[in-house]
């Protein structure tokens, strides 16, 4: 199974059940291609099908996922999304890169930035992070 992008605590991000059947973990660790770790307030079991929607993307940004696992952590859980197919997991991995640029953005506005401005960070965000959210980054197997 390959790794799982760490989506920012600071953006929102719901998980909703789909009316799917649950996946075996091992067949999960089998064709799982990588995925999102997000916090979530409950526990959910693995293999659960979910998907995985981030409100401030627009309603077309939800990806279909399994849950590959569950950890409680200090307020809540961390919970890996796994993607099991290739479309999936490129729009998961283009929504949490546009994620990551906006929080980058957030972190480094000290005053109200210019479209200028905001377009340079994120090509600085970009020319900095860009690989880690590469397809082979993402897909190559990992210790999460």
């Amino acid at each position: 199974m390959g790794r799982f992008l760490p989506h920012p605590d600071d953006v929102a991000v719901e998980l909703i059940q789909r009316p799917a059947p649950a996946i075996a973990r091992q067949r999960l660790h089998t064709i799982g291609l990588g995925g999102v770790a997000c916090n979530c307030p409950r526990a959910w079991r693995q293999g659960t099908a979910v998907d995985l929607r981030i409100p401030s993307l627009g309603p077309s940004a939800r990806y279909q996922g399994y849950v590959a696992w569950c950890r409680k952590v200090e307020k809540g859980y961390r919970v890996g999304i796994s993607f099991t197919d290739e479309h999936a997991l490129f729009g998961a991995r283009m929504g949490e890169q546009v994620c990551q640029i906006e929080r980058y953005c957030r972190l480094h506005e000290h005053t109200e930035p210019s479209p200028a401005e905001l377009e340079a960070m994120a090509r600085e965000w970009v020319s900095r992070h860009a690989g880690e959210f590469s397809h082979a980054a993402v897909v190559a197997p990992a210790l999460d």
